[in-house]
């Protein structure tokens, strides 16, 4: 089957993202609604804790000027018993404020580093578990190494939105708007200073930071696409080095790998400006403050106004006034510069956030079936009851809208009537497919690539479903068949073969879960597997990687064959299942292949014609249609397209 591209990757601007986003309101509402339900109790904590710590940085303006205006009072009267009194007390306290806020800091980062990795793991879990979900359709028809960047860069970007940018702008804000009030507290005109200093930080910040969101975005998309690129890489890469592709792939290489350094660097010049920046209009404006305020000071006519009096106590203006307001000047842009910096952070994390939400919410694969396989024995009468252990005999358990129970013993009875279906609406790749495959047959699919073989098998397994017929399992439709019960009925054995990290034993079991070891080593002899199991270092007890890199390709298909014996369905489809077996091997597991036939229903894809002479019927496939059917005999009397194949006369591709 043909691979449509990856359309989720465009060369640009990812397809239907403006051209400047600076805030994604839905993922950041998702993150912060997960956040809390994940965290119902610690969460609030944590931000108590901030909230705290960020109040008591604003203290200090606050005890400084009373300290200040304090020792004003001392230089004008002399009289520093009183002095004393007001000073040490406000000292004390301001020391007692900052180890408290020192133990909240503390608690805080510790409570979010627990915080942001439990929440981690339980998005890499939900992403996991929805990816379980996803029909196969989403996995032929996006890149996998874009897939594993959701796992790996977008959650990073997460990390750094959950454990950096969110604490970083709940304090900052804070800190913002508790020193704007202190500011007014003082003096109304100081702050309008501060205010207009503040404007062109907003001002500057609104340009660049707009810019890197932008290429932030792009960036996202690029390091997907470029992971994606490189995976592919590794997985071709024995064909690569075989068609001496080494020098061309490289230059794909760097045409993607140059895409993602103009984006990132464009992303990173735009934010690298906003520090700098932010930081000098910061010292420029304390320069600003401290001219001003030495010149009201200077003015016998300034009248200053601030909000002290609707508090009962009037702040009069003086120098405990103007230099608590220098260190409030730098405290306010440095967090309103604080706030700038996180632009970037947040942008990028909610660009990871929303692409690792579009994952989770790609549309799950629809089961609708109701009819499920159920452990099954005899009554006396002869019966089928549903049985609590493993019997050896299965059943469908069919329930009905009266309520009544019936149970259908599983034969492998499989038909299909006037099947027509198109992996996309638009193209249809199979036409009027009628096929009558009796318990214990073996069918056979023959036809050049692209005739349509695989695609039957697919959607035996209902990895897709047909457009318009029926398929009917022991007389049952199988869109009525719980997916997962009826792939349990199936056994499968690819031409490409994936074995998984762990022993040989475990790679057999994996078609059965349950089954014993004992049991695993008989699948492993009926396949004709044994022998060379027994003769690997450590046996059964190997330990393969790599999808079994340290095997040959004709071992690693034996274990895929002996995994779908110890399966012990009723049907099996063997697609290709000895193509990549030398002649010698060949022989072994058609002896072992026939016992594990035996009482199977049987589909069968080769192009050895010789490996399906014995089969019951042998069905000619072109284009999508069946053109000839019949046993061999019958096929090579009539001297069709299967008997110029069978003789050479026409090539099967």
């Amino acid at each position: 089957m043909m691979k449509t591209p990856n359309n989720n990757m465009p060369r640009n601007l990812p397809k239907g993202v403006p051209a400047v986003r600076k805030f994604n309101g839905a993922a950041f509402k998702r993150v912060i609604k997960l956040l809390f339900k994940s965290y119902p109790v610690l969460l609030p904590l944590t931000l108590l804790c901030i909230i705290f710590s960020a109040i008591i940085a604003t203290m200090p303006a606050i005890f400084n000027q009373q300290i200040i205006a304090a020792i004003e009072d001392w230089y004008l009267s002399r009289d520093w018993a009183s002095a004393k009194d007001i000073i040490i007390p406000k000292i004390i306290t301001l020391a007692s404020l900052y180890v408290v806020s020192l133990l909240s800091v503390f608690t805080h980062t510790q409570l979010m580093a627990y915080i942001t990795q439990g929440f981690l793991g339980k998005m890499r879990k939900s992403l996991f578990e929805s990816m379980q979900n996803l029909p196969i359709k989403y996995f032929d028809t996006n890149k996998h190494g874009d897939i594993m960047s959701h796992y790996t860069n977008d959650i990073d970007t997460l990390r750094q939105l959950v454990s950096q940018s969110l604490p970083t702008l709940l304090q900052a804000g804070i800190v913002v708007v508790s020193v704007f009030f202190i500011m007014l507290l003082y003096s109304i005109w100081i702050t309008l200073v501060v205010i207009l200093g503040v404007f062109a930080l907003f001002s500057i910040t609104k340009t660049v930071g707009g810019g890197s969101a932008k290429y932030f975005i792009r960036q996202q998309k690029s390091i997907g696409k470029t992971e994606g690129f490189i995976q592919e890489m590794m997985s071709g890469q024995k064909v690569i080095k075989v068609f001496c592709h080494e020098d061309k792939t490289k230059e794909n290489f760097d045409k993607v790998n140059e895409e993602l350094f103009k984006d990132a660097n464009r992303a990173h010049a735009y934010a690298n400006l906003l520090g700098p920046i932010n930081m000098n209009i910061g010292n420029i404006l304390y320069v600003i403050i401290a001219t001003v305020g030495g010149i009201f000071l200077l003015s016998d006519g300034f009248v200053n106004i601030s909000l002290s009096k609707l508090f009962g106590r009037e702040i009069i203006f003086g120098i405990s006034v103007v230099i608590p307001f220098l260190n409030m000047t730098k405290q306010f842009t440095g967090n309103v510069n604080q706030l700038s910096q996180q632009i970037n952070s947040v942008v990028m994390g909610l660009a990871g956030a929303e692409r690792v939400f579009e994952l989770m919410d790609a549309a799950p694969e629809v089961d609708d079936g109701y009819v499920t396989l159920v452990n099954a024995e005899l009554d006396k009468d002869g019966n089928i009851t549903e049985s609590n252990k493993r019997t050896g005999i299965w059943a469908w358990k069919h329930p009905h809208t009266d309520g009544t129970i019936t149970y259908t013993k599983l034969e492998g009875d499989v038909r299909l009537f006037d099947v027509d279906f198109g992996y996309t609406p638009e193209k249809t790749v199979l036409h009027n497919i009628d096929i009558y495959a009796e318990p214990g047959q073996k069918v056979a699919f023959v036809g050049a690539t692209g005739a349509g073989k695989t695609t039957i098998t697919n959607l035996l397994n209902r990895f897709y479903d047909i457009a318009d017929g029926k398929i009917r399992y022991d007389g049952i439709n199988i869109n009525k068949i719980k997916k997962s019960d009826l792939r349990r009925s199936l056994g499968i054995v690819l031409q490409e073969t994936n074995l998984f990290t762990g022993t040989v034993m475990e790679n057999i079991r994996y078609g059965r879960l349950d089954a014993t070891d004992e049991e695993c080593i008989e699948a492993a002899r009926l396949s004709g597997a044994d022998d060379f199991i027994r003769r690997l270092p450590k046996g059964y007890e190997t330990e393969l990687s790599n999808n079994g890199s340290n095997l040959s390709q004709g071992q690693r298909q034996l274990i895929a064959i002996a995994r779908a014996a110890v399966a012990d369905p009723p049907v099996m489809i063997l697609d290709e299942a000895t193509s990549s077996i030398d002649t010698r091997t060949e022989a072994i597991v058609q002896r072992g292949m026939d016992r594990l036939m035996q009482g199977r229903t049987v589909f069968v894809i080769a192009h050895r014609l010789s490996t399906i002479k014995n089969s019951d019927v042998i069905m000619v496939l072109e284009a999508g249609r069946i053109i000839e059917r019949g046993t061999h005999e019958a096929l090579i009397e009539a001297k069709g397209k299967y008997y110029q194949l069978y003789t050479g006369a026409f090539e099967l591709e």
